[in-house]
């Protein structure tokens, strides 16, 4: 893992964020590396960096820290396209409990997972699998997954992933209602139940973080089959 050259000056906002987050071991190390080798490396836009903290890392890490009852201590997480390990490895960071499956198919964004995992010392509860989501060969506590695609697609590769009783916590945007709306029958046909819109980090964020949360009540009926995840 190559160096920064330069650290990017903080607006207020970003620098108070970092503050909060200075006492999580290995978050700043994190935030670091996205800043350089995420952007050299194509994992992050370079201008993503002067808004790594509100937009990326806090939006994270709040669901892990206020979401307790759908991610309780102990789960065993799966983010599905972790990309540059957002928010999986975030949530390692902020969760030490947490055990975290970063599901990548893409071996230059599994190649980049697996070098931070190493770096930060996160190999004994951090796992990186090189892998589409119906390939992986087991079931979490909870499910999440960030900037992957719309809820109706979503659903299909994330929820049969699932254990019956436990969450899937796809991180949205602004149109999550109208995602939600158009994934009830996905959700349904998959053994989701219940399904709602919440939002985290009201108190330090300038735009909380919008998640959908599907609980999984039932297995997935006979026959049904799960959407495939490209690999480029």
């Amino acid at each position: 893992m190559t160096d920064v050259p330069r650290e990017t000056p903080l607006d207020a906002e970003s620098a108070a964020l970092a503050a909060r987050y200075a006492g999580v071991p290995g978050m700043a190390a994190f935030a670091t590396v996205l800043a350089g080798p995420g952007v050299e490396r194509g994992l992050i836009g370079p201008r993503e960096v002067p808004r790594l903290w509100p937009r990326h890392l806090a939006n994270c890490a709040v669901v892990a820290e206020e979401a307790r009852a759908e991610i309780p201590p102990d789960a065993h997480v799966a983010d599905v396209g972790s990309g540059a390990g957002l928010p999986g490895l975030v949530w390692a960071l902020v969760r030490p409990d947490l055990h975290v499956t970063l599901i990548e198919p893409l071996l230059r964004r599994a190649t980049f997972l697996g070098e931070v995992v190493d770096d930060l010392g996160l190999g004994s509860r951090v796992t990186v699998l090189r892998a589409r989501a119906e390939e992986a060969d087991a079931q979490f506590d909870v499910v999440t997954a960030r900037a992957v695609a719309r809820m109706p697609q979503l659903v299909g590769w994330t929820l049969p992933l699932v254990r019956v009783g436990g969450w899937l916590v796809a991180l949205k945007g602004a149109g999550a209602a109208a995602e939600l709306d158009a994934a009830g029958d996905a959700i349904r046909a998959l053994g989701g139940g219940e399904a709602r819109i919440a939002t985290y980090g009201a108190e330090v964020l300038s735009s909380p973080t919008t998640a959908v949360l599907v609980r999984r009540v039932s297995p997935v009926p006979p026959g049904r089959s799960r959407s495939r995840m490209g690999r480029n």
